[in-house]
């Protein structure tokens, strides 16, 4: 999400979603990430740690690893078993995150507190409950349930079977993806496919469906991944959170309980449609009233004064290189497998043939260490030779090497970004940063991995016991919240937390 949709967006909201948290709650306008590669993985850990990735390790969703050449996702785990659903769906675990996590520190201090992550994807339901969570629930994409796995359960409770026998899952698969409001009244670039005649004849179906105010029609499948990328799947994560807080009888009893809800469809529909599309305002308009109605039952069940709410984003989103081009803003896409290709033509002839990468991730390039070291060339001026060679291609703004990264201390400034991205026994030989505008071509029409505006802002606002009503203009660090919501509770600060309390929440 990013910082400017809430006021993009907010002559479509209603009064009780997201402007009765900006109107009614504390609301930071300057917070900001600080670190490289903004990807949805590090994102979390920094909110749930209150620590960049350089500490947390969750340095990007995926990394390669340097003792076998793997690639590992943030959560494999092979070691637990699904509860609950289909087999290979349950393989994960926080292990690889190396700090605790608020919901670790609150379990520490009370046992009987109840920690539960909530999320469509396993990653970002595990990563922001932490290690000793009583629980974290995510969807089988295979049968449309919800399902945990050994980690922390040995068996689903009653009130999550109870839910998934009602088929909800089935339910919103099978729904069309309809327009709130007729799509006229859309202000957002693709409203432009109305008058158009240039660009109507490029859209082609896609005109022709939203005309119809149809944005996706259903499909029929027994896949229930598409529940990703529609607002059907806020819907259903908001219907498990609210079960959980039943459920779990969560907020009850004197002891402080922490339940964390990710709503994944944002960030994909995001990245598969644009920040400047219809789909996306009417993700926002949706969110909004799921909001609306998940606070409705918290003031109701709870209490407003009993419970604290913080909204904030894992990442932004940069607009899409076509978008950015209508309105002559330098841009473009950068194409990571032609680069490899060049690269590794490049190596060979300059070093001879061999399988000098190892791989490439999310602007990171891992080099072949163990034949480099057999071939008796030194690793530094290898990465520096390619990283000068990275540099040639249009849109890379940087290319650094971890030997710089691991001899130099930056304080400031881009470099800053990459050294609180890095960490020595996970990040890749080489990392880049394109221009801004730029993204890498990865199947959606945009994405977000950049130290940038665009991606680094998100709103941040926190409502409800002890906030009082403020405007925050201040600089405020993502790795801030953590501490800050342990100093409101009364407990210790993550294993690794660098950041500091929010001083204007905290008085």
């Amino acid at each position: 999400m990013r910082y400017d949709y809430i006021q993009r967006y907010s002559n479509k909201f209603s009064s009780d979603g997201f402007l009765q948290l900006v109107s009614e709650g504390a609301y930071c306008r300057n917070a900001r990430y600080n670190y490289l590669l903004t990807q949805s993985l590090p994102g979390i850990a920094t909110i749930a740690t209150g620590t960049c990735p350089s500490v947390h390790g969750i340095i990007s969703n995926k990394w390669y690893s340097i003792v076998n050449g793997n690639e590992v996702f943030a959560i494999d785990d092979h070691s637990v078993s699904t509860v609950g659903g289909s087999y290979l769906n349950g393989k994960y675990s926080p292990k690889n995150l190396i700090t605790s996590t608020i919901g670790d520190e609150l379990r520490q201090i009370d046992p009987r507190s109840k920690v539960v992550g909530v999320s469509l994807e396993p990653a970002s339901a595990i990563i922001s409950s932490g290690h000793n969570a009583n629980a974290a629930y995510w969807l089988d994409i295979e049968r449309g349930t919800w399902i945990s796995n050994t980690h922390y359960l040995d068996s689903l409770p009653a009130w999550v079977d109870s839910l998934n026998v009602k088929n909800f899952g089935t339910v919103y698969l099978n729904r069309d993806w309809t327009l709130v409001n007729d799509v006229s009244s859309y202000f957002e670039a693709d409203t432009a496919i109305i008058t158009n005649a240039e660009t109507r004849k490029r859209v082609g179906e896609k005109l022709k469906n939203l005309l119809k105010g149809v944005v996706s029609p259903k499909k029929v499948t027994r896949d229930f991944s598409p529940l990703l990328q529609t607002p059907f799947g806020i819907t259903y994560t908001k219907d498990m959170a609210i079960e959980a807080i039943i459920g779990e009888e969560l907020g009850k009893d004197d002891h402080t309980d922490f339940l964390s809800i990710t709503f994944t469809p944002t960030r994909l529909i995001g990245e598969k449609y644009g920040p400047h599309s219809i789909e996306m305002e009417d993700t926002y308009i949706r969110l909004d009233r799921e909001l609306a109605h998940l606070m409705q039952f918290l003031n109701s069940e709870i209490g407003k004064q009993n419970y604290l709410l913080v909204l904030t984003s894992d990442q932004g989103v940069a607009s899409s290189p076509d978008h950015l081009e209508k309105s002559k803003i330098p841009s473009g896409y950068f194409e990571p497998r032609h680069a490899m290709i060049l690269l590794s033509s490049y190596l060979n002839i300059t070093y001879g043939t061999g399988q000098w990468i190892l791989g490439y991730n999310e602007k990171q390039i891992y080099l072949n260490r163990r034949l480099i070291e057999d071939s008796n060339i030194s690793l530094r001026d290898f990465q520096n030779r390619v990283a000068q060679f990275m540099l040639q291609f249009t849109g890379v703004a940087n290319a650094v090497t971890s030997y710089t990264l691991q001899s130099s201390n930056f304080t400031s400034g881009i470099f800053e970004k990459f050294q609180n991205s890095y960490n020595q026994r996970r990040s890749g030989d080489i990392i880049l940063n394109l221009e801004p505008g730029w993204v890498e071509r990865n199947g959606g029409v945009t994405a977000a991995n950049s130290p940038y505006s665009y991606d680094t802002h998100v709103p941040l606002v926190w409502y409800g016991w002890r906030i009082k009503r403020r405007q925050i203009l201040n600089p405020v660090s993502m790795a801030d919240i953590a501490p800050t919501i342990a100093t409101l509770v009364g407990i210790s600060w993550p294993s690794g937390a660098t950041g500091t309390p929010i001083r204007e929440i905290i008085e």
